[in-house]
């Protein structure tokens, strides 16, 4: 079935939408369902024989996978007449509405836990591209984005906007095995205990 598939590609193009090759799971589709509803993207016209031979897979086989999205609300078939003939056309209406969704919940995702938004509105100014490039390290080397925001909080909070300040809590956070803010809350603990300080302004939940 592969093989055909790329004789179809190498036939002429194929569109196939970006979001719907990287969400298809996402959709409880199987891989063959996948594959003829890119068939049917390209071709609305409903012809289970056509849609058989060019995919090398059996009628009935098609017939079931048809169903199959038809009872996902993947697709729906419309009945058409032209001059008195009844055709069946296939509809995506319904996919697209779910792809619609998947696009939303994907942003919505994104702008919730963009850190780099996070930083340029602490900052109140566009980070430079080398800034970008330390808090995308800070990212690879391990660092959750929860520390690192704390981090960026603690700077504020001491009126310091750049990120090697930024990078020294880090690294001293590091050293001392902090990782989430518990750790900082009770980092903070002990220090009142031992230095015994009157007052010590609790940023974390500022």
């Amino acid at each position: 079935m592969t093989g055909k598939i790329i004789d179809i590609l190498k036939d002429g193009n194929i569109i196939i939408p970006k979001l719907l090759l990287t969400n298809y799971k996402k959709l409880k589709m199987t891989d063959e369902e996948f594959i003829v509803l890119v068939y049917l993207l390209n071709n609305r016209e409903f012809d289970p024989e056509r849609i058989s031979r060019d995919l090398e897979l059996k009628t009935v086989d098609v017939l079931n996978i048809i169903n199959n999205l038809t009872k996902k609300d993947i697709i729906s078939l419309d009945r058409v007449t032209n001059n008195n003939v009844a055709e069946e056309y296939v509809s995506c209406d319904e996919l697209y509405k779910k792809l619609a969704l998947i696009l939303m919940e994907n942003k919505k995702e994104v702008k919730d836990t963009n850190i780099y938004d996070k930083f340029e509105k602490e900052f109140a100014r566009t980070l430079s591209p080398m800034e970008y490039e330390i808090i995308t390290a800070w990212l690879e080397d391990d660092m959750t984005e929860e520390i690192i925001l704390l981090a960026l909080k603690e700077a504020v909070y001491n009126g310091v906007s750049n990120l090697r300040y930024i990078d020294k809590i880090l690294y001293e956070w590091k050293k001392k095995g902090i990782k989430n803010k518990a750790d900082i809350q009770k980092s903070q603990t002990t220090k009142k205990k031992n230095k015994k300080e009157v007052f010590d302004y609790d940023w974390l939940n500022e």
